[in-house]
């Protein structure tokens, strides 16, 4: 199983080291060590940690079938006549839109702004 440092973990769920190590205190996220003798997490638990955190989430709408959902801040809006260019900081991502700059006043979008980004795709490109 792949093995992984409590930074690395808390990068990938979107928290501090220290919140990592006090769940791993808790019980909440196994431990062990690794031949270095540094604490490490398995990346299963992570991912159900991480499973178990979007679950509680409770910003989730009941009418969309979209499931891909990055709540975040609005950092940056570039806009001209037509469309606009909306950033996101959600976590550690950074998430662009590009959507009509008429949406952009009608939904209020600008710096500091919290905000749900919704992605609906057919193709998703991973790597490893």
């Amino acid at each position: 199983m792949p093995q992984m440092r409590i930074s690395e973990a808390a990068s990938l769920l979107g928290v501090s080291d220290d919140t990592v190590r006090r769940w791993i205190d808790a019980g909440r996220l196994p431990a062990a060590q690794d031949g270095s003798g540094r604490r490490v997490v398995d990346g299963v638990d992570v991912a159900r940690v991480a499973q178990e955190n979007a679950a509680a989430q409770t910003s989730r709408p009941e009418h969309t079938s979209a499931r891909n959902q990055f709540r975040g801040l609005v950092t940056r809006v570039l806009s001209d006549q037509v469309m606009s260019q909306v950033e996101l900081q959600c976590g550690p991502y950074r998430v662009v839109s590009l959507i009509s700059t008429e949406a952009v006043r009608e939904l209020g979008l600008e710096p500091g702004v919290v905000t749900t980004a919704r992605v609906k795709a057919t193709n998703v490109v991973l790597e490893n």
